[in-house]
């Protein structure tokens, strides 16, 4: 049996399929634009000295990196709801479930970068009198974030392809765009592939941009 290959209704239907995209990089971007803070948050305070504060630090990143990304985004967009009487539409679940997610793994960035700058750039600061906001963001911060670049762009594309799961609480995602099309016009192998390389376009423009950022790193040493 040969399939007939027909992509007239993703031609038709492409204008919905870029909806979706955008929708996907809208809550992509959300996601990223609050869980960086939150991550250097959580980061800092994983390395403070008081027990309780890297004890709630450390507890935070356990759940958020060892749970199921889908299980936490159906706890938040169901859950939530039931147990607190806060209720979230798609997008706002999504938001604040894939933000704590990337949080948690922002937050061993931040700190495997932080730990790694040179005990003499700390003594110099605290020997010229800085106090320890001044410290990080003056000296440590920027040179931590220069080494932590790669990782961050890596985790970006990470995080835009694990928002294919939000489609499971119907948010307006490419995904799901893509799941209601195929349903519609039953040419499921051919908005399916196409929603493949819109993925594939995406991402690898975001991969091609990390390697640059890498090169001219490893250029200014």
């Amino acid at each position: 049996m040969t399939y007939h290959w027909d992509f007239s209704a993703v031609w038709f239907n492409f204008p919905e399929l870029l909806e979706g995209l955008l929708g996907t990089l809208k809550v992509t971007a959300a996601s990223l634009a609050l869980g960086l803070p939150l991550g250097l948050a959580v980061a800092l305070l994983r390395l403070q000295r008081w027990r309780l504060p890297a004890a709630i630090a450390i507890g935070f990143i356990a759940v958020f990196r060892t749970t199921p990304p889908l299980v936490q985004l159906f706890w938040i967009f169901y859950a939530l709801p039931i147990v607190a009487d806060i209720k979230l539409d798609p997008f706002g679940a999504a938001v604040i479930a894939l933000s704590l997610q990337s949080a948690a793994f922002f937050a061993e960035v931040f700190r495997g970068g932080i730990v790694s700058v040179e005990r003499g750039l700390w003594e110099a600061g605290r020997a010229i009198g800085m106090r320890y906001p001044a410290l990080l963001r003056r000296i440590i911060l920027p040179i931590a974030i220069k080494r932590m670049m790669p990782a961050f762009l890596e985790r970006l594309i990470e995080l835009m392809k694990t928002t294919s799961l939000v489609s499971a609480i119907a948010y307006a995602d490419l995904l799901y765009s893509a799941m209601v099309l195929s349903a519609r016009t039953f040419r499921p192998l051919e908005i399916f592939t196409t929603v493949a390389l819109m993925y594939f376009v995406v991402l690898f423009g975001i991969s091609l941009a990390t390697r640059a950022v890498e090169a001219r790193l490893a250029r200014s040493g």
